[in-house]
């Protein structure tokens, strides 16, 4: 990703002309949330840590705009909080603050100067497998779709 940033918005490496966007999209059915979740908040600690960044977790959850139903929302918010608690880790709920797919747990950390910054987000998006039309065999080797 590249941009043109004004004169002096640059600032260390939280702001920056050109950075790669690694992303990762976990297909799961929901009763796998947690463990997935979780599976990703140990990396997440794995890696911060090595680079001897402390960090906290913030549950954000859905905005006044939205898709998808309340029953993907309740869903997908159960298994973020189920992931969480499962982690062990104290999170503030920042209500509202989801993205419109789907709601999120915000990663920040603190820069030398004390400052928090938001650095990594794990999403949680309900409603793009019925978009993309996805499907998979269950375990009684039948397709879900």
């Amino acid at each position: 990703m590249h941009r043109h940033e004004l004169s002096g918005v640059l600032s260390g490496l939280f702001r920056v002309r050109a950075f790669h966007q690694d992303d990762a999209h976990i297909f799961m059915t929901p009763d796998q949330i947690e463990s997935e979740i979780l599976g990703v908040l140990r990396l997440v600690e794995r890696i911060y840590h090595t680079f001897g960044l402390g960090f906290h977790l913030e549950l954000s959850t859905r905005p006044a705009k939205s898709i998808g139903t309340d029953k993907q929302w309740e869903e997908a918010t159960n298994g973020l909080k189920s992931a969480l608690n499962a982690y062990g880790k104290a999170y503030k709920i920042n209500e509202g603050d989801g993205a419109f797919y789907g709601p999120k747990i915000d990663i920040h950390i603190k820069d030398a100067l004390g400052r928090t910054w938001q650095c990594g987000t794990i999403q949680l998006d309900m409603a793009l497998p019925e978009r993309f039309n996805l499907t998979y065999v269950g375990k009684d080797n039948r397709d879900s779709g």
